[in-house]
């Protein structure tokens, strides 16, 4: 980890008893706004717990998950990486895509290929992590390694069952009260290229539109919390 952090910066944190809290700032976007992620629990734990809240900027609902988890306790037998905003240049103008109008979930390695043009909602960009926003989420995931991953969308209110650990898939979907269904796993998609560095570790959550109310924030905090063993 200490090359991830020489890499990307460390904002400063606590550590105590073997456990850690602290913001490592990945990278920055387009625009220039840091990227950010909070890591906290035990850094030399077997499981490892990635949450990205926010890839597309007009589907933020899982923002508001991921700084529960962040402003949380750390899992005692789990190392639990959470990265509230991964497009914040989209967030700030509500657009799917980054400043670059790139979808970033279809800016990942694995099946790349060049879809639309620039201006369209799923313009996969001029190649694979073209991005500096994907370019950075890459590089955590390959540094941490993780063991699950959650990344969360919206307005489907699915979990998807198409290429993730099953077992963690069932359990989470029962847990916060959503259907499973096997989603298309698109060209250049980020879970679809973490599942080729970690096999079966990652999947996406599909949230319902809109703002997620406090007691389905915390449904969904305690449903990864329960994930990571705490």
């Amino acid at each position: 980890m200490a090359v991830l952090l020489a890499a990307c910066g460390d904002a400063g944190g606590s550590s105590a008893g073997g456990s850690i809290h602290r913001t490592v700032v990945l990278g920055r976007s387009v625009q220039g706004r840091p990227i950010s992620a909070v890591e906290l629990g035990n850094p030399h734990a077997a499981r490892r717990v990635l949450v990205v809240g926010c890839v597309h900027g007009d589907e933020p609902a899982g923002v508001a998950v991921a700084d529960a988890l962040a402003a949380g306790p750390g899992p005692a037998h789990a190392d639990l990486w959470v990265v509230p905003v991964l497009n914040p240049d989209g967030m700030a103008a509500r657009t799917r895509g980054n400043a670059h109008g790139v979808d970033l979930n279809r800016n990942f390695p694995a099946g790349w290929r060049r879809i639309d043009a620039p201006g369209s909602a799923h313009y996969s960009g001029a190649a694979p992590l073209s991005e500096p926003e994907s370019a950075a989420a890459a590089r955590l995931v390959r540094r941490v390694r993780p063991t699950v991953a959650i990344w969360f969308h919206q307005h489907l209110a699915v979990v998807d069952d198409s290429q993730g650990p099953s077992d963690v898939q069932h359990r989470f979907a029962r847990d916060v009260g959503l259907p499973l269904r096997a989603l298309t796993v698109y060209p250049g998609s980020a879970t679809g290229w973490e599942n080729t560095v970690v096999g079966r570790s990652a999947f996406v959550v599909e949230l319902p539109g809109g703002r997620l109310p406090a007691q389905a924030v915390r449904r969904y905090a305690d449903a990864v919390r329960r994930i990571t063993g705490s």
